[in-house]
């Protein structure tokens, strides 16, 4: 298979066809990858050496590249005239202009499976974009593979003649990934959480203690009076104490599920998960705890060891204080990586900052293996090298 990537970014594509079992030899199985972020492109050779980097989608020969014998062509023109979070500039916007370099490609290159993922958008520029690619988008929510509500259009089909059909994406099974499910930290959980998951803490905090390995990304928040479940899955449970846009104050819960990841370059804007667990409690009218008395309502609240110390499996305190502010702090590079579905420290080569805006630009894997498994391509090469099996697997 030969496969011709356009705004690659960090490979997320390339990581979801490895791990559907196809690989790239660099000689007679290619992988050819558009790329002009130089972090993104180093993350991309680290993991993938023999990748083939053709630069700036603008200076790309279609007719060079159509003697190449394309399988596959993919990639997510950027989005930015086109997201409700931008100045909606359509086709105006310099970045969002780069989808007709993409149509020109296909155009002439004309492989047998194309895939193009954009944002959810308004739908007379929908409309633009599957004029000229032939057939209708599929929306997918990354929520049903990972722990990120992510909603993405993705326009996949197959070529018939010189156009281009769609293939329908079957539907995908939620996994019921929640936030708490990707920490780093191993947060640990109880009968008390509202997933009924559990976890052990890793050496990495040696036992519960939270004050040594993040006290500098530690902050106050403001509690939101009974927190509930939005229809993404998400649970905001309090305001940051931050300067700045409402977008970049909002915690959430680490049973529900993480929003969708930005480029998150400065200004406090990667997500932000409260250090600590819903829990119902019964409350009369001055806010005291009185669990014995069955006629109150229960009430969600967010509740946190007063040590500074996450619960143990072994040491479940079911009378912790319930306060009126609380902790949190960022996601780290590796949380992310793990909502968008990537292995472990795959960006780790180049820094924290990159890191989260190549994170934030890329796929979330699952999903496109989801998409590419619909293929009906033979796979002649599978993966055997024990050490590739285990770090592409999670």
């Amino acid at each position: 298979m030969n496969v011709l990537s356009l705004f690659d970014g960090c490979s997320s594509g390339q990581v979801a066809l490895n791990r559907l079992g196809y690989t790239f030899d660099g000689i007679y199985r290619n992988y050819y990858a558009s790329e002009i972020d130089k972090p993104a492109i180093k993350v991309t050779q680290a993991n993938f050496p023999k990748t083939f980097q053709l630069g700036d989608v603008r200076d790309i020969d279609p007719f060079e590249v159509s003697c190449w014998d394309i399988d596959l062509m993919m990639g997510g023109s950027p989005c930015t005239g086109f997201s409700f979070a931008g100045k909606q500039l359509n086709f105006n916007d310099p970045q969002s202009k780069l989808f007709f370099h993409f149509i020109e490609i296909l155009s002439v290159v004309k492989p047998k499976y194309v895939l193009l993922e954009n944002v959810r958008m308004k739908k007379e520029y929908q409309d633009t974009i599957s004029y000229h690619m032939g057939f209708e988008p599929q929306a997918i929510n990354s929520n049903l593979a990972s722990g990120q509500n992510r909603y993405r259009l993705y326009w996949w089909g197959k070529r018939v003649g010189d156009t281009y059909e769609q293939i329908p994406i079957p539907p995908m099974i939620d996994k019921g990934i929640v936030m708490q499910d990707i920490l780093e930290d191993g947060y640990a959980t109880d009968e008390m959480t509202s997933s009924g998951k559990s976890h052990c803490l890793t050496a990495r905090y040696n036992g519960a203690v939270w004050w040594n390995s993040i006290e500098r990304k530690q902050r106050t928040m403001v509690l939101k009076d009974n927190p509930t479940m939005s229809k993404d899955g998400l649970i905001r449970v309090g305001t940051a104490d931050l300067k700045g846009h409402d977008s970049i104050k909002r915690v959430y819960a680490q049973e529900g599920k993480a929003p969708t990841l930005t480029t998150m370059q400065g200004g406090h804007r990667e997500p932000k998960v409260a250090i600590g667990r819903i829990v119902n409690r019964r409350l009369d009218e001055n806010g005291t705890r009185k669990d014995d008395q069955l006629d109150l309502p229960f009430t969600r609240q967010l509740e946190i060891r007063d040590d500074g110390k996450s619960n143990c499996l072994t040491t479940v305190q079911k009378d912790n204080v319930v306060v009126s502010k609380d902790m949190w702090r960022k996601l780290t590079p590796l949380e992310c990586e793990r909502l968008q579905t990537l292995p472990d420290n795959y960006t780790n080569h180049v820094s924290n900052s990159q890191r989260y805006k190549m994170i934030g630009n890329g796929w979330t894997v699952d999903v496109i293996a989801h998409i590419l498994k619909t293929m009906d391509y033979e796979k002649k090469y599978l993966l055997t090298d024990p050490i590739w099996d285990e770090r592409w697997t999670r």
